[in-house]
């Protein structure tokens, strides 16, 4: 269980994800979490590093994706900017979500990677989907109650994980 909580890959924020070596192995898709990876948790702003970012993706020939346990209305407004589709309501961790993703966008598996910034959500739901994962710190402090719950359980497999990666 612990290897499908480890991410692939674990970088300080979407800016940093290393476009280029993704590319040569062969990626082409991302299935992005929304709050707390696109916007601060419960919120319609988009830094404008972030947006920047969004347009550099779609330049490179990236397609993307926003995966979210969020209802639609909470997600409308920012896939509409980015110009992204979506998938809301998506139970994560579970599979079939993820596996929607990818044939939404049109990739294989092998083809996609998820970016989010919750192991037990994001990395754990990819990883069991045979996706990449990419963790991503938080863009804020602020976030749901029940996250603030996990984020202590992920405390003790980052540690775990920074070990093992060290």
């Amino acid at each position: 269980m612990t290897n499908k909580l480890y991410p692939r890959m674990y970088v300080d924020s979407l800016l940093d994800i290393p476009l280029d070596e993704l590319a040569a192995a062969g990626l082409r898709a991302f299935i992005f979490d929304l709050d707390n990876t696109i916007t601060e948790w419960n919120s319609q702003e988009l830094r404008n590093e972030v947006e920047e970012w969004f347009k550099i993706i779609r330049e490179r020939g990236f397609k993307a994706c926003i995966l979210s346990n969020n209802g639609e209305q909470r997600i409308l407004q920012i896939s509409q900017r980015l110009g992204i589709p979506f998938i809301h309501r998506a139970r994560k961790p579970l599979r079939r979500s993820f596996l929607q993703a990818v044939a939404l966008m049109e990739v294989n598996i092998s083809e996609a990677a998820v970016i989010g910034d919750q192991i037990f959500t994001d990395v754990l739901g990819g990883n069991r989907a045979g996706l990449y994962t990419i963790l991503v710190k938080p863009l804020a402090r602020k976030e749901f109650y029940g996250t603030k719950i996990s984020r202590a359980m992920e405390y003790f497999v980052l540690r775990r994980y920074r070990r093992k990666h060290q």
